[in-house]
């Protein structure tokens, strides 16, 4: 089941939320802030729902009502930092910018996320990637491609560059990436260096204008 984006900034003309979906957006941050604690801290297979029922203080029975499963907790963590960086990027006028940066911006920012809170990431995407669905949910791929049609219409890439396919390969360089980043500690190399130099590569490509 797909989860919400409980992360997702709101429309500014969209109605305020009524007293009741307050009510659930609270108890759905409580425990999505209760799983993530207890992930952090004891492990992904270690936790149990009931755990997250208890700490967040709620009936076990709301637990599945907000998430049926456990790994909607990770489904959830990966659209809430999307979220935090397609509003960082907003607030920025990145949509403004060159196709080039405006794909080094985001990467930049995600990977910003992730050194900041090395801990979680680690904990979490290392779950997504063995538990959830880390390399099949397209919703990085999306966000990505959505840039390379932008970049594809202004003409600053080329007609023929399949975008779709461009932002499934810029969303497989990241996970690989972040992926590699988290198995060692202390971290193995410069996270946001490492993206950059990938999507320079992604960019250029790699033969010398000679090249046959």
């Amino acid at each position: 089941m797909k989860i919400p984006d409980a992360g997702a900034v709101p429309s500014s003309d969209a109605p305020a939320p009524g007293r009741r979906e307050r009510k659930r957006r609270q108890v759905h941050d409580k425990l999505y802030e209760a799983a993530v604690g207890l992930f952090v801290a004891q492990g992904f297979e270690a936790t149990t729902m009931e755990e997250i029922a208890d700490t967040a203080d709620v009936a076990r029975a709301t637990v599945f009502n907000h998430f049926s499963q456990k790994v909607g907790f990770l489904e959830e963590w990966g659209a809430r930092r999307r979220s935090r960086v397609a509003a960082i990027l907003g607030q920025e006028h990145a949509e403004d910018l060159p196709v080039g940066e405006r794909l080094r911006r985001y990467l930049r920012e995600m990977g910003e996320l992730n050194v900041a809170s090395r801990a979680e990431t680690t904990v979490l995407m290392g779950a997504s990637a063995r538990f959830g669905r880390l390399l099949q949910d397209p919703s990085l791929e999306i966000e990505l491609t959505k840039i390379a049609e932008e970049g594809q219409r202004r003409g600053e890439i080329r007609p023929e560059v399949a975008a779709d396919q461009a932002g499934t390969l810029l969303a497989a360089c990241y996970f690989s990436t972040v992926l590699r980043w988290i198995r060692e500690e202390p971290p193995p190399f410069d996270l946001t260096g490492r993206l950059d130099a990938a999507l320079d590569i992604i960019l250029l490509g790699i033969l010398t204008s000679t090249s046959p």
